[in-house]
C-alpha cells in the first residue's frame, strides 16, 4: 500500500482533510471514522491517522473529488463544536497508529518494510557470493559493553562510527567516538578552540565590521511570522511540499527518554538552533556549498558528540566555536544568533520542525553529513512533534534571561582589545605628531620665505634711500652690497653742494682778494657748479635704474640731460687756476693771463 499525500487544517465546525490520490478510481473510497481514529483506503492508496481530537459521522459530513488534480477533499464534523485541534501539521505524529507506545528496544529490520516486490526480484536475481569470509560469533561481555561510548539524539547509539572509519574526518572532529568517553570529548574540544583561535583574525573582524554590520541588520524568515489565528502564542508556518513529502517519509516511533537524556536533548536542540541561526544570518538566507560545513563546525553537539548540562555551557561552547572557526568571528553574530533562536522557540514547534526539516535537506545533499541526520536530525524531527508546547516555551524564556560574556569564553578577549585599541591610540598620536612637525616646517618654510621677501624689499627701500639721499655709494647691478666707485674723471672732492653754491655767493666778501682773484675764483665756482650738476645728473639716472629698472623712457630722459650738460671725462681747454691757486697765494692779474 501507499501512504497518499495529505494535509489537515480546521475551522470551529469541522475538521477539513485533503488526500492525493491521483490514478484511482472514485468507485473505490472507503472511509473509517471512529472518535480519533480515521481511515481512508482508495487502492492503491492506505491512511491512517491517529487525531488530536475526537470526529464523528452525522451525516453533515461532505466529500468531493477533483478527478483532474486527483485530490480528494474530505469535511468531518468535530464532535465538540469549537475545539481546537492541536498540532495538525505535524504529519508523522498523526501517521501513529493507536497504541503504539511500548516499552521495546529501538531496534528495527528495515529489510522487512513496506519495500516493493520489485526490489525484492532485484535481490534475487543478484549473483550471491558463496566465497564470502565468515567470523564465528562472539557475545560481547558485560564489560565491553559498558566500555562502549554511547552518543545521538538521547545518547541511544553507539558502535556506529567503528563501520565509518573512511567518512569519520569529514563528519565529527572526535578521533575515536566509541573509545572517548563524554568528559574526554570535552576536553580535547576546549584545546582544539584554543589552538584554532586567531587574534589577528577576531581583531580584524572587531575594527573592521562593515559587513558584519550589515548582516546583523538582516532579518530571517522566522523574524516575518504573524501569529497564528488557531493557536495562541504560537506563529503561522506553512510547510512546502517538499516538507510534507518529508514528513510522510518519516517512521513514527516513540523515545523512552530518562530525565537527564531528555534534559541534554533539549539542550542539544537548543545547540543545534544556534549554529543553524549563525548560518541563516550569515548568508543571508540562501544556503551555500559551506552551509552543512558551517553548521556542522559550530554545533559541539554535532561536532564533537557534546552533551551539555546547562544552557549556560550550550551558549559558551557555542560563542567559542563563532569566534575560532567561520568567516565572520564577531562577538555580536553571538547574541544574534541567541536572538534568532529565542525567536524560534517562542513561535511554536511547527517553527522549530520547519528549521530541522531545512537542516535535514542540507545534510541530506551532502555526502558526509547524511550520518548526522542518522544521529541527531531525523530523530529530532520525529521527537519535536510530540512534546508539549509549554515546555518549549519555558526554554525560550529561560533562553532569553541568560546572559553571555565576553570573559565567560574564556579566551583572554577584553585584554587583546585593549591591547590592541592602545596600540591603534598610540598610532593615531604618532601620525598627529608627524603632521603638527610638518606643519611646523612648511610654516617655518614659509616664514623664512617671507623674511627673505621683506630682506629684499628692505635692500631695494635702502637701494631708493641710498641714492635720495646722495650718498657716496651707488648699488651695482650684479652685487647689490658693492658700493659705488667714487668718479675717478673729477679731481674736485666730493662736497655738499650748498656749502660750495654760498662760497660762490660770498666771493664778493673776501676782503683780501684782490679784483684778480676774485675773478679767479668765480670762474672756478662757476666750473664746479657745472660739475656738479652733472654729478647730481648721474645719480638722478641711478636711482632710476635701481627704482625702474624696465623704464626705457626714463632711461633714455638721464642720457639726454647728461649730454646736454657735458661729460665728467672732458677736459676744459683752459688752464686749470687751482694749480696756481695752490702754489702762490696773491699774485697779480697779470700772472693769470696766458
Amino acid at each position: 500500500m501507499i501512504t497518499p499525500a495529505f494535509d489537515l487544517s480546521q475551522d470551529p465546525q469541522y475538521l477539513i482533510l485533503n488526500i492525493r490520490v491521483p490514478y484511482t478510481r472514485t468507485s473505490e473510497f472507503d472511509l473509517y471514522i471512529d472518535g480519533t481514529d480515521f481511515k481512508f483506503y482508495a487502492k492503491p492508496y492506505f491512511l491512517r491517522l491517529s487525531l488530536p481530537g475526537r470526529i464523528v459521522e452525522d451525516g453533515r459530513e461532505k466529500a468531493k473529488f477533483d478527478i483532474d488534480k486527483g485530490l480528494f477533499n474530505l469535511r468531518v464534523p468535530k464532535e465538540t463544536a469549537g475545539e481546537h485541534f492541536e498540532g495538525l501539521q505535524m504529519l508523522t505524529s498523526l501517521l501513529a497508529p493507536k497504541g503504539s507506545r511500548s516499552a521495546k528496544p529501538l531496534v528495527e529490520d528495515l529489510s522487512t518494510g513496506n519495500e516493493s516486490v520489485g526490489d525484492e526480484e532485484d535481490e534475487d536475481e543478484e549473483e550471491f557470493d558463496w566465497q564470502v569470509e565468515q567470523e564465528v560469533y562472539k557475545e560481547s561481555s558485560e564489560e565491553e559493553l559498558r566500555a562502549l561510548q554511547t552518543y545521538g539524539f538521547g545518547s541511544q547509539r553507539s558502535g556506529v562510527f567503528a563501520r565509518l572509519q573512511e567518512e569519520l574526518s569529514d563528519v565529527t572532529d572526535v578521533k575515536n567516538p566509541d573509545g572517548t568517553t563524554a568528559a574526554q570529548r570535552r576536553q580535547a574540544r576546549l584545546e582544539a578552540e584554543a589552538s584554532a583561535f586567531s587574534p589577528d583574525h577576531y581583531l580584524a573582524d572587531l575594527f573592521e565590521d562593515d559587513e558584519v554590520q550589515g548582516l546583523l541588520k538582516f532579518r530571517p524568515w522566522w523574524a516575518k511570522l504573524s501569529p497564528s489565528a488557531e493557536q495562541e502564542g504560537e506563529a503561522a508556518v506553512s510547510f512546502t511540499d517538499d516538507e510534507k513529502e518529508q514528513l510522510r517519509k518519516f517512521t513514527n516511533r516513540s523515545y523512552l527518554l530518562d530525565k537527564t537524556s531528555r534534559h541534554q536533548a533539549w539542550l542539544s536542540l537548543v545547540d543545534i538552533l544556534l549554529a543553524y541561526s549563525y548560518e541563516v544570518r550569515s548568508t543571508e538566507g540562501e544556503h551555500n556549498v559551506e552551509s552543512p560545513w558551517t553548521m556542522r563546525k559550530l554545533s559541539g553537539t554535532l561536532c564533537w558528540l557534546e552533551t551539555y548540562n546547562s544552557l549556560q555551557d550550550v551558549l559558551v561552547s557555542f560563542g567559542r566555536r563563532v569566534l575560532c572557526y567561520p568567516l565572520y568571528r564577531h562577538f555580536a553574530m553571538v547574541g544574534a544568533a541567541a536572538r534568532d533562536t529565542t525567536k524560534i522557540l517562542q513561535s511554536g514547534k511547527a517553527c522549530v520542525l520547519k528549521c530541522l526539516l531545512d537542516i535535514h535537506k542540507v545534510f541530506r545533499e551532502n555526502d558526509p553529513a547524511y550520518i548526522l541526520n542518522d544521529l541527531y536530525i531525523t530523530d529530532y524531527c520525529i521527537w519535536i512533534q510530540r512534546v508539549k508546547s509549554k515546555k518549549m516555551i519555558s526554554l525560550a524564556a529561560t533562553l532569553q534571561k541568560a546572559s553571555l560574556q565576553k570573559k565567560d569564553l574564556e579566551l583572554e578577549l577584553e585584554e587583546l582589545e585593549a591591547a590592541a585599541t592602545m596600540v591603534a591610540e598610540e598610532e593615531e598620536e604618532e601620525e598627529g605628531e608627524q603632521g603638527a612637525s610638518s606643519d611646523s616646517s612648511s610654516s617655518s618654510s614659509s616664514s623664512d620665505s617671507s623674511d627673505e621677501s621683506e630682506e629684499s624689499e628692505a635692500e631695494g627701500q635702502g637701494c631708493t634711500d641710498s641714492n635720495e639721499e646722495g650718498g657716496g655709494g651707488e648699488m651695482s647691478k650684479d652685487n647689490p652690497l658693492q658700493p659705488r666707485p667714487s668718479s675717478a674723471a673729477s679731481p674736485i672732492p666730493q662736497e655738499p653742494a650748498s656749502t660750495l653754491f654760498s662760497a660762490e655767493r660770498n666771493v664778493d666778501a673776501l676782503p683780501s682778494a684782490s679784483e684778480g682773484s676774485k675773478r679767479l675764483i668765480q670762474e672756478l665756482g662757476e666750473r664746479v657748479a657745472q660739475e656738479l650738476k652733472i654729478s647730481q645728473d648721474s645719480s638722478d639716472k641711478a636711482e632710476r635704474s635701481c627704482s625702474q629698472p624696465h623704464s626705457a623712457a626714463a632711461n633714455t630722459e638721464a642720457t639726454s640731460g647728461g649730454s646736454s650738460s657735458g661729460t665728467l671725462l672732458e677736459l676744459s681747454p683752459r688752464r686749470n687756476p687751482l694749480l696756481i691757486v695752490q702754489t702762490q697765494g696773491d699774485l697779480d692779474e697779470s700772472d693769470f693771463i696766458c
